[in-house]
Order: C-alpha cells, then sequence, then structure tokens
C-alpha cells in the first residue's frame, strides 16, 4: 500500500483537514462508520474514486459489534425460501474465509437436535442444500461438508447436551468472526488505500446545489470543528439511524427502517461440554450457542425496538426468555450468576409490511431519493461486500456525469484486508515467534487470530518497551501492548473503545471489565496525552456506563431498561 493504514490520531487530525479543505472535493463521501460503511469506503477507494468516511461514534459503535458474530448463509432463510440471499452471502462466507480475510474468520460447527425420525429427512435436505449452494458458488467452500449423527455420537461430542429425547443431530459447519475486529480491518484497509477516515464525527446537515446534494456540514465531536465537506456524491450507510439522515433532506427517501433488537449472553466455556455449537428453533427466532475462545455465546431475540437507538438495552424478561430456552437443550441448566456479558443490537431491517420483525428477510436496498445522495440499508454482516458493490454501483451513475469518465468495477473480491498478507507464513512460524518473544505459544496464537500477519507490529511493541509484554491486569487475556496498539494503530479514542470493541474486555470478564479499566486507560493517556483528570474522567464515565447496563439488565419492561440505560451517556 502507498499509505500506512494506521488509524492513528495523527491520521484522525489529517483525515478532518483533508475533508474540510474546500479545494480537495471528494468524489465519495460515506456517511457511517459500520460494516457496510467502511464497506463501502474501501469498494469507492479501490476502484480508483477519493473517499472520505465519517462516524459520530467510534467504528462499530452501532449494530456492527453487537451482532452473533457469526459469517453464514443463514439456513433459516432457506425456510423463507429466499434461495438467492443464502446463496450470495454462503459465497461471500467463502470468500472470506480462503481469500479476503483468513485471519480474522475462523469454521465453526453447530449441531442441529433431531427430536423426531421424520424430521431427519426434512433437516438433512434443508442443510444438504445448504452445503449444495455453497459448492455451486464460484468461491471456495473452506469448510467441511454436513455429517448425519446419531444419538451417541451426539453424547460424545456434546456431553452437557440432553440427548434421552433425541432421535440424533445433524453436525455442519459456518464461520465465525470478531465483528467489531472485521469493521476496524476494513476501514484500515480503506485507509491503507487512500481513504480518509474520521470518527467522532457527525453530520449535521447536507450542502446542497438546487436538488443536488453536494456535501455535508460536520462537527468534530471532539473538538467542536465544524465542517464543510463537499463530494460528488455521498453515500448513507447509517443503519438505523437512516430515518434521521432521511429528514435532513427534507423527509424524502424510500427507505422505511424498523430496528429489531437482538441480545446475547456470553458464560464461561465451561459451563457448557461440547466440542460443537448449537442451533434450534424457538417460537420467535432462531436460538444459537455458540463457541466463543473460553467462551460461549448465546443469543438471540428478535422484537421491536423503537427507543434509544445508540444503547439499546436488553431487559430481564430478555435473559430470562434465552436462559429458559437454552435451558431446555441442557442437562445442567445455566442461570443468572453464570451470565459474564449481556450485549443488545439492533438489525437496521427493511420494512415493506406489518410483520414481524422475526419474518422480514435480510436482503437489502439502494436507492437515490434525490441527486448526489446514495442510500442502502437492510442486509447482514456477512454481506457487506455485495452491499458496498451495489452502493458504488449506484453512486457511479451520478459520478459518470460529473467526471465524464466511466468508473471502474468493483475489485474487492481481490483485496485482501491488511493482515491476511503473511497470516499463513506466520502461523507457520507460531513457534519459532513464541521463542523469539519469550511468549507461550498459545499467546501467539491468539495474536494471530486478531492481528494475522501484523503480530510482527504487535510483537515489535513488546520488544521495545518490555512492560507490555505483559497480561492486562484484570483481563489476562489480553497483552498490555495490544491497548497501545488499539490506539496508534485501531482509531481508539476512548476507554470505551478499547474495552468493548478492540478487545471485548467488557463481555468476557464477570466485573464486565471493571478491573481493568484503570490499567487500561493508564496505557491509552500516554499515547493520547490525557492528564490525571481526563484519565479519572474514562474511567468514571465507564464505570457508570457498566453500572448503569447492570441496572438495565435488571428490569423487567424494555421501557424500564431503556430509562435505566440512557442514564450514563457516551462520553463524546
Amino acid at each position: 500500500m502507498s499509505r500506512t493504514s494506521a488509524l492513528s490520531p495523527q491520521a484522525r487530525s489529517a483525515a478532518l483537514d483533508h475533508l474540510a479543505d474546500p479545494s480537495a472535493e471528494l468524489d465519495v463521501l460515506v456517511v457511517g462508520g459500520g460494516i457496510v460503511g467502511v464497506g463501502t469506503a474501501l469498494d469507492a477507494v479501490t476502484r480508483g474514486l477519493a473517499t472520505g468516511l465519517v462516524e459520530q461514534r467510534d467504528l462499530a459503535s452501532g449494530t456492527s459489534s453487537r451482532s452473533s458474530k457469526l459469517i453464514h448463509g443463514g439456513l433459516r432463510y432457506l425456510e423463507m425460501y429466499d434461495f438467492g440471499l443464502v446463496r450470495e452471502a454462503i459465497g461471500e462466507r467463502g470468500l472470506l474465509l480462503t481469500r479476503l480475510a483468513p485471519h480474522l474468520v475462523r469454521p465453526v460447527s453447530f449441531l442441529y437436535p433431531l427430536h423426531r425420525t421424520l424430521e431427519r429427512p426434512y433437516v438433512g435436505a434443508g442443510v444438504a442444500l445448504y452445503d449444495t449452494l455453497a459448492m455451486l458458488g464460484k468461491y471456495d467452500v473452506g469448510v467441511p461438508r454436513h455429517r448425519h449423527l446419531f444419538r451417541k455420537q451426539v453424547a460424545r461430542i456434546a456431553p452437557d447436551l440432553r440427548t434421552e429425547d433425541l432421535v440424533g443431530a445433524i453436525r455442519y459447519y459456518d464461520c465465525q468472526v470478531d465483528d467489531a475486529r472485521l469493521v476496524m480491518t476494513v476501514a484500515r484497509t480503506a485507509a491503507g488505500h487512500g481513504a480518509h477516515v474520521a470518527t467522532r464525527t457527525e453530520v449535521t446537515g447536507f450542502l446542497r446545489e438546487g436538488e443536488r446534494v453536494v456535501g455535508v456540514r460536520a462537527v468534530d465531536l471532539e473538538t467542536g470543528r465544524e465542517l464543510e465537506i463537499r463530494a460528488r456524491v455521498v453515500v448513507n450507510a447509517a443503519g438505523v439511524w437512516t430515518d434521521e439522515i432521511q429528514e435532513m433532506v427534507g423527509g424524502r427517501g424510500s427507505l422505511d427502517v424498523q430496528a429489531s433488537k437482538g441480545i446475547h449472553l456470553v458464560v464461561p466455556r465451561d459451563r457448557i461440554r461440547s466440542q460443537a455449537g448449537f442451533i434450534t428453533r424457538t417460537e420467535k427466532s432462531v436460538l444459537f450457542v455458540i463457541p466463543w475462545g473460553r467462551h460461549w455465546i448465546i443469543g438471540t431475540t428478535d422484537t421491536d425496538w423503537n427507543l434509544d437507538k445508540a444503547h439499546p438495552a436488553a431487559s430481564r424478561a430478555d435473559i430470562d426468555y434465552l436462559l429458559a430456552h437454552v435451558n431446555t437443550m441442557l442437562r445442567e441448566p445455566l442461570d443468572h450468576e453464570d451470565v459474564e456479558g449481556v450485549y443488545a443490537g439492533l438489525r437496521p431491517l427493511l420494512r415493506g409490511s406489518r410483520e414481524p420483525t422475526s419474518k422480514i428477510s435480510r436482503e437489502h436496498t439502494v436507492v437515490t431519493p434525490v441527486p448526489g445522495l446514495v442510500m442502502i440499508a437492510g442486509g447482514k454482516l456477512t454481506t457487506y461486500r455485495v452491499m458496498a458493490k451495489d452502493a458504488i454501483d449506484a453512486a457511479a451513475h451520478s459520478l459518470k456525469a460529473t467526471l465524464n469518465t466511466t468508473v471502474r468495477d468493483s475489485i474487492t473480491d481481490r483485496v485482501p484486508l491488511v493482515g491476511a498478507a503473511d497470516f499463513e507464513t506466520r502461523s507457520n512460524q507460531r513457534v519459532m515467534l513464541s521463542r523469539r518473544a519469550g511468549l507461550h505459544v498459545a499467546r501467539i496464537d491468539h495474536l494471530l487470530g486478531r492481528f494475522g500477519g501484523l503480530v510482527d507490529d504487535v510483537l515489535e511493541l513488546c520488544a521495545t518497551s518490555p512492560g507490555l509484554a505483559v497480561p492486562l491486569e484484570g483481563a489476562d487475556d489480553y497483552l498490555s501492548a495490544e491497548v497501545v496498539y488499539a490506539v496508534t494503530h485501531e482509531g481508539a479514542r476512548h476507554l470505551d473503545d478499547v474495552l468493548t470493541r478492540r478487545t471485548r474486555i467488557s463481555i468476557e470478564t464477570f466485573d464486565r471489565g471493571v478491573k481493568a479499566a484503570a490499567a487500561v486507560a493508564r496505557l491509552m493517556a500516554g499515547e493520547l496525552g490525557w492528564d490525571d483528570a481526563r484519565t479519572e474522567d474514562e474511567v468514571d464515565h465507564y464505570l457508570r456506563r457498566v453500572e448503569a447496563e447492570r441496572q438495565s439488565q435488571a428490569k423487567r419492561t424494555d421501557q424500564e431498561a431503556d430509562e435505566a440505560r440512557v442514564s450514563a451517556p457516551d462520553i463524546v
């Protein structure tokens, strides 16, 4: 890459200066730093377009850090006869696993329990179709085919699964990813190819010339600086905030986005003995029990949400619902004391009818409500690259007229994300790296799964500052060096950013990251120039956030949970 991909504090300042420069008009400005927004920025910049991206909070601070963390085709969409969506998504799964992000995406196996003999041919046919769609795609599959299992085989694989009422199971494979890490990595890749990325920058209105949108008015939330950012095309990828963006152009827009809340629980891995995850149907949705390192992720719910979009809250009723359903599958039931972490996210579903959100497809739509503005909504994490391609294809129609040239086709199916290069080589060298760095091989594996070929950068930090080569106090799965790297290379600006998105300490520890907060803040302070008062403010804000979330999770209703959660607003 001609430029560094580091999202450093200096890179953010330089991006804001460039975006505000009236002589440096962009071809494309993307609004929204979730997976669709960063994917759109990468698609645009790799086509040769001058590209910028602004996000009002942190990268992946909304939906894109609160998913089930699966890269999958979606078995349940086969029941909706949504074969096109499944085939598209399952192709993207293979592409991400084998070519674009092999360091971040990894296979995971699931058991689909069978309670009656008659279920086997029905479910088996669906899973066989799932595998067939993957094999018929143009990208490598990357995962094994499904297998039919009998009851004794299931009991050996999953000793804690209740098998007395089962006739067997089908074991099939999908993939998983740290969703927030994927977003940050796509953003870094876009920046490395020349995109100007600025977080904590809120769009307050559109610049217009007649009917045409020619840019946005924005404010840097860190300093209060106001900017006018000119662009030939603005792409709105704001997810559940789509309606607010539509209002800025006079309420004109044809997208009806309904926010659907999904919550997940995180429990320690030793609470459920199993070599595979589980999937089963509930009366409202699908329940996943997903392996996640030393933990399990259990989810999800699927309910309308019309309250605060920035901080969707999980209620006691939501948590009870998931525990009740997962306990029907387990020999030893889980209770609230087993729950390490809880998180809630909002899916931006396109609504064309009054169907319940659990019945709405995850298809996406691209519209151009006024000249110079493209809006995209719907979709799912797995298909972000296709959504981005469609958004820039739509933008290309406007750009052809203003640039007097044809916009090149998308090439993102051939652009590996940062860290993909050298990942396989460094994985083969894991023992050598372990000896050289003086770290356990398991620690090197952890770093490879987060940084891929960029592991060299983190190990260099450890070598030059040996004090960073130690586990974090209160969160020993992570090294101190990972916190510093999050600030210098991954765009972290606040304590929340590191504890909830650059790492997943906030959901992987019983104290929700409280013990680690002060140590992490001190490490960040050295890189961001915080004084003691600012460092204490960051810690205090985080502790208030944790307490607000705990209070919300004790409330019975969404309304009560929302009121408790919003009592701790964002620090910026």
